[in-house]
């Protein structure tokens, strides 16, 4: 098996697996865009809808922190937009519509709306950028044939969307959303169900990943080791978080393979 060597550690692996969102792409680019549009419509539906209320703001409800001019600039590692499903982040919202006295159905179908029409600016715009070092360390990967793998938070059909946006979809060989478990982040089943499309263990596969949650799955889950990223998104937050990696990086730079020297 060839070696991933972190920060003059080494492990022998046969596959590595890697969450999405602040590890493969830039985070704000992405979710900062989609966030500010999801909620600019879903305020405008309430509004629409007849409410003499006011929801919360976006800060409040998923943990994100704005730049003077509105717009988000950073976000807690330990909060719903980075840990959350779509479905938690659609449920928050939903929320906010049912405290100011609409039926449950209606705002979930509100927060719905609002996201489809967040999904086609989206599209418009493709803000999915790799985060530096990304592309070579896969093609690391790809030379010594490694076999890659995505566990995210997000549904499988947008994950796949975001690589293909950036080009690099056919390089990895599974790709697994939190709608293809029963339990998502921080449960080992992603991770179990991208080995065993694999073919290989847990034990013989790396986890790289942003946020505790990412962590506490690679270790329930029992990989031979789980890499927390500190990218430069993160050094605004004093938050403690990653406290379950088995090594810190900051960029992929600090992060590569070669062949093993007992190999045949």
């Amino acid at each position: 098996m060839p070696n991933l060597i972190i920060n003059k550690r080494s492990c022998s692996v046969k596959g590595i697996l890697f969450d999405k969102d602040g590890t493969l792409l830039e985070f704000i680019s992405l979710w900062g865009h989609w966030s500010e549009s999801l909620y600019r419509h879903y305020s405008n539906k309430v509004l629409a809808a007849g409410s003499t209320g006011v929801i919360d703001l976006i800060s409040v409800l998923w943990g994100t922190v704005h730049d003077a001019n509105g717009h988000i600039s950073d976000y807690s590692r330990n909060g719903p937009l980075a840990m959350g499903s779509i479905g938690d982040l659609l449920a928050i919202l939903a929320w906010q519509g049912y405290r100011l006295g609409f039926p449950w159905s209606e705002s979930m179908r509100f927060a719905r709306e609002s996201k489809r029409l967040a999904d086609e600016e989206m599209e418009l715009v493709r803000p999915a950028y790799p985060l530096p070092g990304v592309m070579d360390f896969l093609k690391q990967c790809q030379d010594q044939g490694i076999p890659i793998g995505i566990v995210t938070a997000d549904e499988t059909a947008e994950a796949e969307k975001h690589m293909q946006w950036m080009g690099i979809r056919q390089l990895f060989k599974v790709i697994i959303g939190n709608d293809q478990v029963t339990q998502g982040k921080p449960f080992p089943e992603m991770v179990h169900k991208a080995c065993l499309e694999l073919g290989i263990a847990p034990n013989q596969v790396a986890l790289i990943g942003d946020t505790n949650s990412d962590m506490q799955m690679g270790k329930s889950a029992g990989v031979a080791f789980a890499i927390g990223l500190r990218s430069k998104e993160g050094e605004q937050s004093n938050e403690p978080w990653l406290i379950d990696a088995d090594v810190l990086v900051s960029t992929f730079s600090e992060i590569y393979l070669e062949a093993s020297i007992n190999e045949d």
